[in-house]
C-alpha cells in the first residue's frame, strides 16, 4: 500500500522542488512509481532537512503504460505556503537502470554535477 517513505531518491523517483521566490526556503517532493511519497522542508540550500508534517498524505495516482509512466498529484499548496506567494519549481527524476546504476534527469543541470537543490534549476514560475 502506498505510504510516506524515506530514501525514495535512492531508486526510481520523480521529484519536484517548490521554492518561495526571493526566499531561501523550499520543499522537496519525492514520488515513486509504486505510489510512495515524501515531502521534505529545507530552511536553505540543503540546510535543515525535515519531513514536512503539514502534509500527512499526498493524493497521488500512478498510471503505467508500456511506453510511459504518468504520476498525477493534487497538492493543496496553501498547507505549506500562503496562496499569494510567487513560487519557483524545479522538476527532476532519478531513474535506476536495469543494470543497477542511477541516472539523473532535470529540466536543467546548471552545475558540473546534477544537483536538484540548486535554486537556479527551479525554472518554472507560478
Amino acid at each position: 500500500m502506498p505510504a510516506r517513505r524515506r530514501g525514495l531518491w535512492e531508486e526510481t523517483c520523480c521529484e519536484f522542488f517548490l521554492g518561495v521566490k526571493d526566499s531561501p526556503r523550499y520543499w522537496e517532493f519525492n514520488l515513486s512509481p509504486a505510489g510512495h511519497w515524501n515531502v521534505y522542508r529545507f530552511a536553505g540550500y540543503r540546510q535543515g532537512m525535515e519531513e514536512e508534517t503539514a502534509l500527512t498524505s499526498l493524493p497521488l495516482s500512478v498510471r503505467r503504460r508500456p511506453d510511459s509512466l504518468r504520476l498525477v498529484l493534487e497538492l493543496e499548496v496553501e498547507r505549506i505556503v500562503a496562496a499569494d506567494q510567487p513560487l519557483e519549481i524545479g522538476i527532476a527524476a532519478v531513474i535506476r537502470l536495469a543494470g543497477g546504476g542511477l541516472t539523473y534527469w532535470a529540466l536543467t543541470h546548471p552545475g558540473p554535477e546534477p544537483d536538484f537543490h540548486r535554486r537556479d534549476s527551479f525554472l518554472v514560475e507560478l
